[in-house]
């Protein structure tokens, strides 16, 4: 990322905050001082860009609170995604003080009544977004399946490490008889790309900002065909990859593929638990505008080599709400495919 290209993001995040958010400085109370604020990453240390991203927020969000909090990350994998949802939703204090980085896909988690999840995201208060995920699939150069329409006949074992990619893996073998293989029980795609290379896997999916950056090499050596991607707009470096919904054959395929590429959409984001103080919320969603155009935080960014994709909270909030707008009998369809 430029240095140009930075301080667009910058103007037009300052631009959207002044819209979107009151003067945090006019509602501040001193709460924060001498405080912790907690954000808890549904995922283990380390693993992958939930964790990664959280603790690069959790650097900067700090000087941006009045009272200048200390931030810690915790880590609460477990249950795709639901441990560390519900423990945000029903246990975490509602005061501010704990927020979360939750699993892209707990929207589809609640949407399908999966059991065990004691949640509701519309009544979370959403924060704001980092990044968007449009995530691909890639197979080593190895296996059999060198573009996404081998799938149909040859089998691809793929390293799913999440509750995202279970669900939409999942669905697409049953709406389409693709012959993927999933292997569970791998901690995060840190060791999934492992595993790849030690041949216990062919095929894995992560963000394309990140793999691209991450595994360059692997790219530029041809050691890996994206077969794939997830999100609803393609990756403008990936014109000739599919995208999940280009898969579909008639509109009611196309709609059930649309529903399952939302979490896309979500993708890395911050919420908070609900019946928040109003301006604890405030003073939350504002720190994280002022975060994402803070000089040393994108100078981490570029140095990552990240591409934003962000999303101020109170548009990630309609969003969120509108993602459950489907009719029933989609719903119910796609709910069929993945029980």
């Amino acid at each position: 990322m430029n240095v140009r290209k930075i301080r667009r993001i910058g103007a037009a995040l300052a631009f959207a905050a002044a819209l979107l958010t009151p003067d945090v400085s006019a509602l501040a109370d001193g709460f924060y001082q001498g405080k912790t604020l907690e954000i808890i990453a549904s995922s283990p240390v380390g693993a992958d860009s939930y964790d990664t991203l959280s603790r690069l927020i959790g650097r900067h969000i700090g000087r941006y609170l009045p009272g200048n909090p200390t931030v810690v990350v915790r880590n609460m994998p477990g249950a795709g995604g639901i441990v560390a949802a519900n423990e945000l939703y029903n246990i975490a204090p509602r005061d501010g003080t704990v927020i979360g980085m939750l699993d892209q896909s707990i929207y589809e988690t609640q949407l399908f009544k999966v059991a065990g999840l004691r949640a509701d995201v519309t009544k979370m208060n959403w924060i704001g977004r980092v990044i968007s995920n449009n995530a691909v699939l890639f197979a080593w150069h190895t296996a059999a399946v060198k573009k996404i329409e081998d799938a149909y006949t040859q089998e691809l074992v793929i390293c799913s490490t999440g509750s995202s990619s279970q669900l939409r893996w999942t669905m697409l073998k049953r709406l389409f008889g693709v012959k993927f293989k999933l292997i569970t029980g791998y901690k995060g795609t840190s060791d999934g790309l492992l595993a790849m290379e030690r041949g216990e896997v062919e095929a894995l999916s992560m963000p394309w900002t990140v793999f691209r950056v991450i595994r360059a090499d692997w790219l530029r050596d041809k050691k890996v065909n994206v077969l794939l991607q997830t999100g609803v707009d393609k990756a403008p470096d990936l014109p000739d990859v599919p995208r999940v919904i280009d898969l579909a054959r008639n509109e009611e395929q196309r709609q059930i593929l649309e529903l399952f590429s939302q979490a896309e959409k979500v993708g890395r984001s911050l919420t908070a638990p609900p019946a928040l103080p109003p301006e604890r919320v405030v003073e939350l969603r504002s720190a994280f505008a002022a975060t994402l155009k803070d000089p040393e935080f994108l100078a981490e960014v570029e140095n990552m080599q990240l591409t934003l994709s962000p999303l101020l909270g109170p548009e990630l909030q309609a969003m969120i709400n509108k993602s459950f707008a489907y009719a029933p009998a989609i719903v119910e369809k796609a709910q069929a495919l993945i029980r």
